[in-house]
């Protein structure tokens, strides 16, 4: 087994919502935990409300025309979408979609995602956050990215949390977690062998 093989995979868990009293803390906390707890996952979590992760809605002309701060918020994130081996998207549903929050970070970068696995938790009301989900499916493809079948989705998601924030089912509702953890462990692992072996778009 090669070091690159036995090395933990680097799991970027995105945080999508930026609105004020916004549930994701509750959610992104707990998964990043599980995740942490599976063992098998080095563990960034990516909180885009955080300034130093907010980059303008505006998307640059050209490298040349960034300003130093919006530099150095692309240049730390790049550095950490680039070194990630697998992602989750944590996200709340807005109007049958997906916050735009999240829509900018994804446009303003591209080969960070390429050839890499995305895993979704999604929350909201009664759907869940499924139908974000259901277009996140359609925009990550164009990326160069593959998503997952399994997902996370916590409908009426104030119930489904206890104080402490734990799942209210957190037997069932850990396990769920557990499988979509190793769908991108699997996808994570296979991936980031074919990168090394080959980067991607290019032939050996």
């Amino acid at each position: 087994m090669s070091a690159q093989s036995s090395a933990p995979l680097r799991l970027a868990v995105i945080v999508g919502s930026v609105r004020e009293g916004r549930f994701a803390p509750v959610v992104s906390e707990w998964f990043a935990g599980e995740a942490r707890a599976y063992g098998t996952y080095e563990v960034d979590v990516i909180d885009l409300a955080e300034p130093a992760n907010t980059l303008p809605l505006v998307l640059p002309a050209s490298e040349d025309s960034v300003t130093e701060e919006v530099g150095r918020i692309w240049s730390s994130l790049a550095k950490r979408l680039d070194a990630a081996d697998a992602f989750v998207v944590i996200t709340p549903e807005y109007n049958h979609s997906f916050p735009a929050s999240l829509k900018n970070t994804l446009d303003w970068f591209h080969a960070e995602w390429q050839a890499k696995p995305v895993g979704f938790v999604s929350y909201g009301g009664m759907a869940g956050g499924q139908r974000a989900v259901e277009q996140l499916r359609q925009v990550f493809p164009e990326l160069h990215a593959v998503t997952v079948r399994d997902t996370l989705s916590f409908a009426m998601a104030g119930n489904r949390f206890d104080a402490e924030g734990r799942p209210v089912d957190e037997e069932s509702t850990n396990a769920a977690a557990k499988g979509m953890l190793a769908q991108l462990e699997w996808w994570g692992l296979a991936l980031r062998e074919a990168r090394t072996k080959s980067p991607y778009g290019k032939a050996d």
